[in-house]
């Protein structure tokens, strides 16, 4: 029997871009990775007042590129902040945009247009709709949520989506299980994660959206409490947002979240300003998965290196000679987030994968001993 032919269409929105990709089964017809300058983005107050210029920007693609989704089976919306939740292909449902849009889960990125996008195409099209590993994907081992001050805990909120799917395309190439190795992942691009997976669990991790970690081209990264108290003192939340998720890093160094450009029109002709600043995200990233060797007691079994800045000259051997010595280094260029979306799109529409549904209800939401004591 002739197999079926699913269309999906598959939508990623990130701090710096819009990918957009269209399959017929496993057969990519288009992708695209349409650039938004944060000089753009920054225009428009939150991130959620994006959503007409990201979708505008995907049907001037679709026109020029003389392409007709009518007929489309599913599409797929990466994940935003909605409520943490299990690792899984969920059904987008209203409950799931809203709660996506309101940043239920506390995490200000752009993931958040993803649902709501997705949501988008599948009222004009009619088809199904789903999100595959959200960023709020929550496998926290209890000790990484706890921080210094009671009642304050660390959130989940990575780049669960390609940091699991890199986990697993490693675990393949190698004949091995995922659920078998501990491995430190490391997405470098706008935004940096950097993750630390034991026997397949994503059980530490930098939060991300919340501006922990390394510097990255949009995001400020990791800085002392006194510090962040004399400069943003006279700021209201929304501006103390925006550094923390698109106009820190390079762009408030620099004016631009442009990485490469970055590289080759200021570090590669010789501005002192920007080696040092390039030098100090790389630095910061090598710092960064070090410390992720300390949960697993040393015991890695490889560290995995992907994302779209390793495209950039240099960064692959610069963080390769710092961290080697922990475990092998893979790198993997680029994102496996396509494959990740399409393989939950085409396990639900072939029947092989069951969607869960958005409950609105974090996977987390404290300790159980707290609350007995209350």
């Amino acid at each position: 029997m002739e197999e079926k032919t699913y269309r999906v269409f598959l939508i990623n929105p990130g701090s710096t871009s819009t990918k957009v990709a269209y399959y017929e089964n496993e057969t990519c017809i288009l992708s695209r990775s349409i650039f938004h300058d944060s000089s753009v983005l920054l225009k428009y107050p939150t991130i959620n007042d994006q959503l007409d210029y990201r979708m505008q920007c995907i049907r001037d693609l679709l026109k020029d590129s003389h392409l007709n989704i009518t007929g489309l089976d599913a599409v797929v919306g990466r994940g935003g902040p909605c409520c943490s939740c299990e690792s899984g292909t969920y059904l987008i449902t209203p409950l799931l945009v809203k709660d996506t849009h309101d940043a239920k889960g506390h995490y200000y990125h752009a993931s958040m247009l993803g649902v709501q996008m997705a949501h988008e195409v599948q009222k004009e099209y009619g088809c199904l709709g789903l999100m595959v590993d959200p960023p709020v994907v929550d496998e926290m081992c209890d000790e990484a949520r706890i921080t210094g001050v009671k009642g304050i805990y660390r959130r989940s909120g990575c780049h669960v989506l390609n940091s699991k799917e890199t986990a697993r395309h490693y675990a393949r190439e190698t004949g091995k299980k995922y659920e078998d190795l501990n491995l430190i992942i490391a997405h470098i691009d706008g935004g940096i994660s950097i993750t630390c997976h034991r026997h397949g669990r994503l059980i530490d991790l930098n939060d991300t959206g919340g501006g922990e970690g390394p510097l990255t081209p949009t995001r400020m990264g990791s800085m002392a409490v006194t510090d962040d108290l004399d400069y943003f003192w006279d700021m209201d939340k929304k501006e103390m947002k925006k550094l923390c998720s698109q106009g820190g890093g390079l762009t408030s160094w620099f004016d631009t979240s442009d990485a490469p450009k970055v590289y080759y029109e200021m570090v590669r002709r010789g501005d002192k300003e920007a080696e040092r600043v390039w030098n100090a995200m790389l630095y910061q990233i090598r710092k960064w998965i070090c410390m992720m060797a300390a949960p697993l007691e040393g015991k890695v079994d490889a560290i995995l290196l992907t994302g779209g800045l390793l495209r950039v000259p240099g960064v692959i051997d610069n963080v390769t000679e710092g961290v080697s010595w922990i475990a092998p280094v893979k790198a993997y260029p680029g994102e496996f987030e396509n494959d990740a979306m399409l393989h939950g799109a085409l396990g639900v529409l072939r029947g092989e994968i069951q969607p869960k549904t958005y409950t609105g209800k974090p996977v987390w939401d404290g300790f159980h001993d707290e609350k007995e004591n209350a």
